[in-house]
């Protein structure tokens, strides 16, 4: 009888246990209500790399006489051009961005219509932008001094503008131990648990413990070597004990992000051609580097960035366009034009965007659907990135009642076609913008 006693209270031990971790680990779909709704964010990255600007010692990214040299990516510089490690780490003794003004960066956020903000807290070289007491390889040690993630989470709270860290838990290039690119050689696991318990946890602790962030953006992709799913569930239970609102992205496993994750995050500048599961978004790119490039020269136009953000909401997904400042602190200015255009797009469009909900129908190319509920009221969104003299859609003309141009409220003529409605645009519509949306009032939810 004793030791069936003994074999039963191990096992509701093991129960509890159980139920103790699974409860660590669970996610509320409610708390990434704000996230659906947001659409359109700020990404940053910026760091020592920045100051290089995509040259190293007159060989400048994209390098193809290097092995791993042929990409734009500026912000892996020290592993692309083959920086020494010592030489690198000397960048922190002049980094001394004096231009840098965090409330500038959030009122050009907030400007654009972006209603979040994501920075490099740490990236693959392993410098942190916060005073941590973690590790000395941090911008407090250098001449500038002052806290970066402090300034920018103040001026966040100031213009009312979620915001949240990108953190590199697997690669850190200056901590022994810590991940390392796939052709370099493989850092054995008992000197990766090592920085993983010594760097990456408690790092990742001091920014939720100290900055409180609505959501935390990992970064993996399909070689990562060290993080299993025990340290991807260990890293999800640290972040849900210290925090009852940090999201957590896909990207902390890349490969099997598992179930209790809050948002999926698609490869770079990747954009889905169909709705998913879960809520996600895209990470782009104005340019081709995420880092600043002096050479990159590849600005894509607002327009064309004004239409993966509707194909995003159109699929229920986030746009999360990126910014490299440079290295003394400013925005390039080819950058603020296109967030200022993009900004103006916004004001009179803007209810298309931020909580909506997709459409399921198919459409033709360069038409994208949206809809929302408000007062008892229901409207569709049809954003046009091509201009068109009709655009049909597979609804009963009975549920349509009336349509107009969003920005202009000039009216847009319908008519029953082909057992659906065919809406007749005027050509003079696209003279002045590429991206025009019509508004529809709808009978009922679609």
């Amino acid at each position: 009888m004793r030791q069936l006693f003994c074999i039963i209270l191990g096992l509701c031990m093991c129960a509890n246990l159980t139920f103790a971790q699974n409860k660590s680990l669970s996610l509320d779909p409610q708390k990434a209500e704000w996230f659906k709704d947001a659409k359109f964010g700020m990404f940053i990255h910026w760091g020592l790399y920045s100051m290089l600007e995509g040259s190293y010692k007159n060989r400048t990214l994209p390098d193809s006489t290097l092995e791993n040299g042929n990409t734009w990516y500026a912000e892996w510089i020290q592993m692309r051009l083959e920086v020494p490690s010592n030489e690198y780490k000397t960048l922190a003794k002049t980094f001394n961005p004096v231009n840098f003004d965090a409330d500038a960066w959030i009122s050009e956020a907030k400007n654009a219509g972006m209603r979040y903000f994501v920075i490099t807290s740490k990236h693959h070289d392993g410098f942190a932008l916060w005073d941590t007491k973690v590790s000395d390889f941090k911008v407090t040690n250098t001449p500038f001094k002052r806290d970066i993630l402090a300034e920018l989470v103040a001026a966040c709270k100031k213009y009312g503008i979620k915001y949240g860290f990108y953190y590199s838990h697997w690669q850190d290039w200056e901590y022994p131990g810590g991940g390392m690119p796939n052709w370099m050689p493989m850092v054995p696991d008992d000197q990766f648990e090592k920085y993983w318990q010594e760097k990456s946890l408690p790092q990742v602790k001091e920014l939720l413990v100290n900055f409180d962030p609505d959501l935390l953006w990992f970064d993996t992709w399909d070689w990562p070597t060290h993080i299993t799913d025990k340290r991807r569930d260990e890293l999800i239970a640290l972040v849900r004990e210290n925090s009852s609102k940090c999201l957590i992205n896909g990207r902390i496993s890349y490969l099997n992000p598992g179930d209790n994750i809050d948002f999926l995050e698609m490869h770079d500048n990747q954009y889905p051609d169909k709705m998913l599961d879960k809520p996600w978004q895209t990470p782009a790119t104005m340019v081709h580097s995420w880092g600043w490039h002096a050479k990159d020269y590849a600005w894509k136009p607002s327009s064309e960035m004004l239409g993966y953000l509707v194909n995003n909401v159109s699929k229920g997904g986030n746009y999360l366009l990126n910014i490299g400042p440079k290295p003394d602190g400013t925005f390039p200015k080819a950058a603020t034009r296109r967030l200022r255009e993009m900004g103006a797009w916004m004001i009179p469009n803007q209810e298309s965007i931020y909580g909506t909900k997709p459409v399921k129908v198919e459409t033709s190319v360069g038409v994208y659907l949206a809809q929302k509920s408000e007062n008892s009221k229901h409207y569709l969104y049809i954003s046009l990135t091509n201009a068109t003299d009709k655009v049909h859609l597979p609804f009963d003309v009975s549920t349509i009642k009336n349509c107009a141009v969003l920005e202009s409220n000039m009216p847009i003529s319908f008519s029953k076609e082909n057992d659906g409605v065919t809406f007749n645009i005027p050509q003079s519509l696209f003279k002045d913008c590429s991206v025009q949306v019509l508004k529809a009032e709808v009978s009922k939810e679609l």
